[in-house]
């Protein structure tokens, strides 16, 4: 992986450096910036804990930036690199237009660079704005009406995700005043003993009903059967594979919850089932079924659900990879259909590795169950 890192930075400073205004300083600042990008990007991954501090706190943090600000990078080259191949096929016969397009594109691609990585720093930084959606369900009993789920999911508590983050989540959650609140996965990254503190705020979260929590990938990267133990320790409910029915105002609903697809690599016993989930729940109750990936909307909709609540992909968390995530999942973001079956995808409430996002903003989700 390494290696890769440095042939792609080798690659952006063959095609930026020369081309850049500044002379023999400029290329030799630029190999320095890209010299010091190939130790920092790795050291950020490498000492991505929550327990580093100091100076080793502030190199990882340095390191997890570059990495985003590295993706922009290359990317901006690549699409430089195409747009020199557009005008040197049409612009033969404007070799001043050419050589103006070389110097301008290669001030503009560290430039650019710079300020996305700025404004995905916001964005991923700042507490993730509640988005509301509607979710018509047929034959709702009418005091299922308005029924309101609070969504929080891919928090990735961990590296760069401390409590105080948590505490800010908490606080938007309890302010939506939910009759039920749903964690689908990626919670955390790193064991129990180094983010117990940081998770501990979760015993806050209120509503009607309870919080519910199905694992994710993550926790099975984490230790996935001490942070069951942790969650329930706080209060949380976590379902594996199963179900319960609530009760509200009369009127029955499922909530389930499947294991992350990947689950049973790491304990066979937790092989992702959605018709295990369901099996013996009321057939004529509502049916919520919790699931860390969206892929999981196929067996659901066979299983009876009319409701599937996902993350896992974050939307893409940043520009380009938006457009990306779609082959690599179903469902990428918002509510989607298949056949009778609604499922909402979040974007995510924190990110993952780079803190930056760029077209896809994070979100904690209000869902509300309203008439078809």
């Amino acid at each position: 992986m390494t290696l890769i890192l440095w042939l792609l930075l080798v690659y952006i400073g063959a095609r930026l450096l020369p081309d850049l205004p500044f002379g023999i300083t400029g290329v030799v600042a630029g190999g320095l910036v890209l010299v010091a990008a190939a130790w920092l990007i790795p050291y950020g991954f490498r000492h991505r804990r929550a327990t580093v501090a100091g100076r080793e706190k502030g190199l990882m943090w340095t390191g997890l930036v570059a990495l985003g600000a590295f993706s922009s990078l290359f990317v901006l080259t690549a699409l430089r690199d195409v747009g020199l191949v557009v005008a040197l096929a049409l612009g033969a016969a404007l070799p001043v237009a050419i050589d103006s397009y070389v110097t301008w594109s290669a001030v503009a691609v560290p430039v650019l660079t710079a300020l996305l990585t700025l404004v995905g720093y916001v964005n991923a930084r700042r507490v993730a704005k509640v988005r509301t959606v509607d979710v018509p369900i047929a034959s709702l009993p009418p005091s299922l009406s308005g029924f309101t789920i609070a969504q929080i999911t891919d928090v990735h508590i961990g590296p760069t995700i401390a409590r105080d983050d948590v505490e800010a989540i908490v606080d938007v959650v309890n302010g939506l005043d939910a009759d039920l609140v749903a964690i689908t996965g990626d919670l955390v990254d790193g064991s129990v003993p180094q983010l117990a503190r940081h998770t501990a705020p979760l015993a806050r979260i209120a509503a009607r009903h309870g919080t519910y929590f199905v694992t994710g990938n993550h926790e099975y990267y984490s230790g996935v059967h001490p942070w069951i133990g942790e969650l329930r320790r706080l209060g949380v409910n976590v379902l594996l594979n199963e179900h319960v029915v609530l009760d509200h105002g009369g009127a029955p609903i499922v909530v389930a919850g499947v294991t992350d697809p990947s689950a049973h690599h790491f304990d066979p016993s937790h092989r992702s089932d959605p018709a295990r989930a369901i099996a013996g729940a009321p057939a004529s109750a509502v049916k919520l079924l919790l699931a860390h990936q969206p892929r999981s909307a196929m067996a659901a909709a066979k299983a009876g659900f009319d409701l599937q609540l996902s993350g896992h992909t974050h939307g893409g968390q940043f520009l380009p990879w938006t457009f990306f995530v779609r082959f690599q999942q179903p469902f990428t973001a918002g509510l989607a259909r298949l056949g009778s079956l609604w499922v909402y995808t979040s974007r995510g409430t924190g990110y993952w590795g780079p803190p930056k996002r760029l077209g896809a903003p994070s979100e904690i989700t209000r869902l509300r169950l309203v008439p078809a």
